[in-house]
C-alpha cells in the first residue's frame, strides 16, 4: 500500500510499505478521509523529540475515517463486521490499570508500553496510508446519515466534547473559548450543546470572521488588555474558559477572563514554559485542569455530529490526494487562503 513515512523531521515521503495484517480483536480498514492535526505538523517538524514519534520511519495521522474490510480473530465477537463505516480514535489503552478501570482510559498508566498500550499516529503506526489496523477499543461505528468527511472529524470533535466536560460547562453558563481553530470551533459547539447560554471566541485575525459567520460572539485578543474587554461582554467575567490555543499568552489570559470561582479547561500543549499569577488562583479560587484526547465521549460525538449540533463539514476548507502530502501539510501549518481543516482524501 502507500502511505507516508516520516523518517526524520520535515523528511517524509509517499512510498510503497507493506499491508499491515489485523491481529487479535483487531479490524483492517480502508482509509477513506484523513485531518491533518496540528499536533501532526508539530510531530512532523521535530517539537516532540523523543516522545512522539516513538520511532523512526513512522506513519503519523489519527483522525481518519474508512470502512473494515478485514477482521482479525475475535473482532466478530463484538459485533464488527466487514463492510461496517467507522471513525478511529487514537488512544487503544490496555483496559485493566486503575486509571482504565475508572474510565479515565486516556491516562493510561501502561501508556509507553507497545505490549499494553498504542497510540495510534504517536507511537503506533498511523493512517496516512491506503489501510490501517487499529484495536477495536479505538473504532466506533457510524450513524448513517454521517459521511466520511464528517466522520474524519470525530476524533478532534471528541476531544473537544471532552474539553467542554473538563471544564464543567452546564445550562446557563458564560464561556469563553480561545482559540478558533477545530479543536477550539468544535469545543464551543460541544459548549452550546451542554447548555452554555452564552459562547465568546477570543480570537484574532482572519478566524474571527468564521466564527462570526458561525453565529458566536467574538473579541479580538489583538485588542489591548483581552481580559479588560471581556468584562465589557460579561461583567463579571466568564465561568468557563476553554483555552484551545495553549500558548504561553493564553493560558494566563483565560484565567483573567474567569470570574470568581471559575474553571479553565485547557486542551493545547504549549512548547514553551507559562508563567501564571497564582495569587489570582488562590484568591479567587479558580480552577485549571488540564485535557488530554477523550476518554468514552466519541459515541455521544458521533451522534451529535450526525444531528448537526456540532458543525464538522463547515470546517473543512482544502482535501488533497494522499500525493499531495507535502502541499496539504505547507497550506495547513501556514492556514493559507484561510485553511481551517484541511483533509486528505483518499478516493482522489
Amino acid at each position: 500500500m502507500q502511505a507516508l513515512l516520516l523518517t526524520a523531521p520535515n523528511e517524509f515521503s509517499i512510498t510503497s510499505v507493506p499491508d499491515p495484517t489485523p491481529g487479535p480483536h483487531e479490524v483492517l480498514c480502508r482509509v477513506e478521509r484523513v485531518g491533518i492535526c496540528g499536533t501532526d505538523i508539530h510531530m512532523i517538524q521535530g517539537h516532540y523529540p523523543g516522545f512522539w514519534p516513538a520511532y523512526y520511519p513512522f506513519t503519523p495521522g489519527h483522525e481518519w475515517s474508512g470502512e473494515v474490510v478485514g477482521l482479525g480473530p475475535g473482532a466478530d465477537d463484538f459485533g464488527f463486521a466487514v463492510g461496517d463505516r467507522v471513525a478511529g480514535t487514537s488512544h487503544a489503552p490496555c483496559s485493566f490499570c486503575n486509571n482504565c478501570i475508572r474510565g479515565r482510559y486516556n491516562l493510561c498508566t501502561s501508556y509507553g508500553n507497545p505490549a499494553l498500550h498504542s497510540h495510534y499516529g504517536h507511537t503506533a503506526q498511523g493512517c496516512y496510508a491506503e489501510y490501517v489496523v487499529h484495536s477495536i477499543r479505538s473504532v466506533f461505528r457510524l450513524p448513517d446519515t454521517l459521511d466520511y468527511d464528517q466522520a474524519a472529524i470525530a476524533d478532534p470533535a471528541s476531544i473537544a466534547f471532552h474539553t467542554a466536560t473538563r471544564g464543567g460547562v452546564r445550562e446557563g453558563q458564560a464561556v469563553v473559548v480561545i482559540g478558533a481553530g477545530p479543536v477550539g470551533i468544535l469545543a464551543a459547539d460541544c459548549a452550546r450543546a451542554l447548555g452554555a447560554s452564552r459562547v465568546v471566541f477570543a480570537a484574532r485575525g482572519a478566524r474571527l470572521d468564521v466564527v462570526e459567520k458561525l453565529g458566536f460572539e467574538v473579541l479580538d485578543t489583538a485588542e489591548p488588555d483581552p481580559a479588560a474587554r471581556l468584562r465589557e461582554i460579561l461583567p463579571t467575567g466568564a465561568d468557563v474558559v476553554l483555552d484551545a490555543a495553549g500558548t504561553p499568552q493564553s493560558v494566563p489570559m483565560a484565567l483573567g477572563m474567569l470570574a470568581r470561582g471559575g474553571r479553565c479547561a485547557t486542551v493545547g500543549i504549549p512548547t514553551d514554559l507559562v508563567s501564571l499569577d497564582l495569587a489570582a488562583l488562590v484568591l479567587d479560587e479558580l480552577e485549571l485542569v488540564g485535557v488530554r484526547a477523550s476518554a468514552g465521549e466519541m459515541p455521544a460525538t458521533l451522534d451529535l455530529l450526525a444531528d448537526g449540533r456540532i458543525r464538522a463539514g463547515e470546517l473543512i476548507t482544502h482535501r488533497f490526494p494522499l500525493a499531495d502530502f507535502a502541499t496539504a501539510l505547507d497550506v495547513a501549518a501556514s492556514r493559507t487562503n484561510g485553511a481551517i481543516k484541511v483533509m486528505i482524501d483518499l478516493s482522489l
